[in-house]
């Protein structure tokens, strides 16, 4: 059985970023993820923030790995261009008393930062001119931005796969087992529901299931207790009347709902937050969804719910230390516990990576650099403004070639489909291209264009596709626009 130096579990945000950084070094990587793709948990399911790194306390780990975090985004983007851009964020309070505001300011100063600054109201309504006129003050960020995190971790697999990584989808840790029979064969045999492999070194991220993960060899100790919070995304523009990442004052249970445009030009709001969530359960439930919708109109009166396009659940994988788990397994220091990544983990997530190698070292691995190693990511998509419907039709209704446009929604040309099918992971699904294309994400959902990208993809592959692999066909309920436009007008009644 072949030995690899080391095996990564999860190819989340974290998973994906721990494997790149690896792939930086003469090592023999495995990256393991139970789904089909890779960024299927959290990872396509937040906020897209790239937070400030003011909000964790300075003696959490994740309130000192936010910042630094944060620093490195700029870089990341120019290498594998994922979409990221600094808004700023307010975090924002209707009432005359600065205490709260000045305590988040004191704390982020202690984490590091130097672009911070408390703004009165005039100010917010200049950075912000569409928010109620009530808000009197906030904390005004100016290095925080949004990024697309599942494109983000897409982006880094890629080029982990381009650089020798070895990453197996659809491959479940079922169990492991130490193998120390001796000096040589140190390490572990990690058992999934299609083979077997041994590692020298394991790395946990395995999400909101990475105390079961510990649990595999005795000693997890500690807990994973889901807390699940729920959004709104409206239609493409409809976030263009937002600058920055709006906040409200935290709370016990998190940052609040927020109020924001996504990198791509959607407006995103929520979450809220449910403790002791089913890990799994990615539902919505319409009771949620129209009070985060209340929620937010509070700050934001000109939000449309007839521009609502979906919406989403997300799970945090919040731990019974109810902070960063970045350490070796005591008995076993060759086993890297990295659990508990709930908000700020996306941001974080570059800086975590650094941390386990660092780790990864202490325990023995031996890193010799790759002067081949390439950082570069072409991207798949740009952002761009969409043409008239006239001036593309013709793109639309013509036959099939690489200017061909496949989803009229968001205009992704047949090009960019075979692209994104095309780059060392193979993608199983139609929200496979989805996420790395944007086709389907607009007004009609993909409605139009779901079976002419399982036409390219059928051709490209030369095989049906799997649609049980998409949420249409998985059946996980989801609030739709006329369950929530019939929701408020009960409410009005």
């Amino acid at each position: 059985m072949h030995t690899y130096d080391v095996i990564v579990i999860g190819a989340g945000i974290v998973g994906t970023n721990i494997a790149r950084e690896l792939a930086r070094y003469h090592l023999d990587i495995l990256l393991l993820e139970k789904e089909y793709d890779v960024s299927m948990g959290a990872t396509k399911a937040n906020s897209a923030i790239v937070h400030g790194g003011y909000a964790e306390k300075h003696t959490t780990l994740k309130g000192r790995l936010c910042y630094p975090g944060r620093r490195q985004f700029r870089r990341l983007n120019e290498e594998l261009n994922f979409g990221f851009a600094e808004t700023g964020s307010l975090v924002v309070t209707v009432d005359d008393d600065r205490a709260p505001l000045e305590a988040l300011l004191a704390n982020g100063v202690q984490n590091g930062l130097d672009d911070l600054e408390i703004v009165d109201g005039r100010r917010v309504r200049e950075l912000e001119p569409e928010l109620s006129a009530d808000i009197k003050w906030a904390l005004y960020c100016r290095g925080a931005g949004v990024c697309s995190p599942y494109e983000m971790a897409i982006a880094m697999a890629e080029n982990a796969v381009h650089n020798g990584v070895d990453l197996r989808l659809e491959h479940e840790v079922q169990s492991m087992e130490p193998n120390h029979k001796g000096t040589d064969d140190r390490g572990f045999l990690v058992h999934t529901n299609q083979g077997s492999f041994r590692g020298r070194y394991v790395v946990n991220a395995a999400g909101v299931f990475a105390d079961h993960v510990a649990g595999m060899l005795g000693q997890a100790g500690f807990e994973i207790r889901p807390r699940s919070g729920e959004y709104l995304i409206f239609a493409r523009d409809s976030g263009r009347a937002i600058h920055t990442v709006v906040f409200q004052l935290p709370t016990k249970l998190g940052k609040g709902v927020l109020l924001a445009s996504t990198y791509h030009g959607n407006l995103l709001i929520g979450p809220d937050a449910s403790d002791n969530s089913p890990r799994d359960d990615t539902s919505t439930h319409i009771e949620r969804i129209a009070k985060i919708y209340e929620q937010t109109k509070a700050l934001y009166d000109a939000i449309d719910p007839k521009k609502f396009l979906r919406s989403f659940t997300g799970i945090r994988a919040r731990s019974s230390t109810d902070d960063f788990i970045i350490e070796p397994l005591a008995a076993v220091p060759e086993f890297i516990q990295v659990a508990g990544i709930q908000s700020p983990g996306l941001t974080a997530s570059p800086v975590i990576a650094q941390r386990v190698l660092e780790l990864l070292r202490n325990a023995g691995c031996v890193m010799r650099e790759n002067p081949e190693f390439d950082p570069w990511r072409a991207p798949i998509i740009t952002k761009k403004e969409l043409l008239p419907f006239p001036e593309v039709k013709h793109l639309i209704d013509m036959p099939s070639a690489p200017e061909k446009i496949i989803c009229r929604c968001e205009q992704v040309r047949e090009s960019e489909i075979v692209d994104a099918l095309h780059r060392g992971i193979p993608v199983k699904a139609i929200d496979g291209v989805k996420r790395r294309t944007r086709a389907s994400m607009g007004w009609c959902q993909g409605t139009f264009c779901r079976p002419r990208v399982a036409e390219v993809m059928e051709r490209e592959y030369g095989y049906p596709v799997d649609t049980r692999f998409d949420i249409e066909h998985s059946g996980v309920n989801r609030v739709m626009k006329s369950e929530l436009l019939d929701y408020l007008q009960s409410l009005e009644q």
